[in-house]
């Protein structure tokens, strides 16, 4: 079942363990194959770059890259725990929602000359400068934890690489794996906030979601502009997020037992590291890539998938949903 390169990925291969022992979620082969039946004839976003959308800062590299890793320092929690209201914002007469309302106050802020780019910024960014920045329908979640992170990550950047994520994305090998000096492996020993795993009956489970999205974003972003950043973008999996189980739920790929069932449905917070929250996320991991391998199957070898660019079609078909998605509390997803 896993022949292809996609299960080369070691996060992929750290979930397994959990998908074969799962007790709250379950995933369902019929469906993914039902799905696939008519998903692979789909358009899907190409790995070769594409149009620089609303968002643009222009052609240069270094620009481009220091805009994509701030952007994943910070893409976490946009839903209120309380009332489950999505953070929005209006920028240039269109409402964005969810991340993409966090880039545009971010490109309304860049546009306007503020220094966000650089790790000075980052360095000494507060709680009242974030809330100043990231104004709309609601104020946005975990201000506090997002100020810790910024400053935490541009001391980094300041003492170590210039202040500024070109030089360290420079210092590593073109990979997300290099025997240690891919960008993937560097990343969450460097920056600490994307050391992002888990422990299931005494297994680490590595789920990498900022560390991965932020690394295939940059490559996606800087193919743009003609310049390749990732050798082996097929060792990505998908992002482990909120939005990926509601897809997979919709689509009647995925499962839950009454009681997770209801604690979604009713916003009930999902503790961070529990088994509900690692199955959530470890099995939206496997599901995208055996739908990533049945849509393969029904499709011709110049238009071969991976995982991420079937990630990204359920994330921006369902990120703006009125479907409840579950809440965690986290700085990870």
């Amino acid at each position: 079942m896993h022949e292809s390169q996609l299960w080369e990925s070691p996060v992929l291969q750290s979930v397994l363990p959990v998908v074969e022992a799962s007790q709250h979620v379950r995933i369902s082969e019929e469906a993914i194959r039902r799905v696939a039946a008519w998903m692979a004839y789909e358009e899907f976003a190409p790995i070769g770059g594409g149009s620089a959308g609303p968002f643009d800062v222009g052609p240069d590299p270094d620009r481009i890259t220091n805009l994509t890793m701030l952007v994943n320092t910070l893409n976490f929690a946009f839903t209120d725990f309380t009332t489950s209201v999505k953070f929005a914002t209006e920028y240039r007469g269109v409402t964005y929602v969810d991340s993409e309302a966090m880039v545009a106050c971010m490109h309304r802020a860049i546009s306007a000359g503020e220094p966000l780019l650089t790790g000075e910024w980052a360095a000494h960014a507060t709680h009242d400068d974030l809330a100043r920045i990231f104004k709309g329908n609601i104020q946005m979640p975990m201000l506090a934890e997002r100020a810790q992170i910024l400053n935490q990550v541009g001391e980094v950047l300041v003492d170590r690489y210039k202040g500024a994520w070109h030089h360290w994305t420079a210092s590593c090998a073109p990979a997300l794996y290099a025997d240690g000096e891919g960008l993937l492996e560097r990343l969450p020993v460097e920056f600490p906030r994307f050391n992002d795993v888990s422990f299931w009956r005494g297994r680490e489970v590595k789920i990498a979601k900022l560390a991965q999205l932020g690394l295939w974003s940059l490559h996606l972003s800087l193919a743009r502009v003609g310049k390749k950043t990732l050798r082996d973008p097929w060792r990505a999996t998908a992002f482990a997020d909120y939005i990926v189980p509601v897809a997979l739920r919709v689509m009647g790929i995925a499962t839950f037992t009454p009681a997770l069932t209801e604690a979604i449905d009713h916003g009930v917070e999902i503790p961070r590291d529990s088994e509900e929250e690692i199955e959530l996320r470890a099995l939206s991991i496997y599901a995208v890539a055996r739908l990533t391998d049945e849509i393969n199957a029904l499709r011709p070898d110049a238009l071969q998938l991976i995982s991420p660019q079937v990630d990204y079609r359920l994330w921006k078909s369902y990120h703006a949903t009125h479907h409840p998605h579950h809440l965690t509390r986290t700085v990870m997803y």
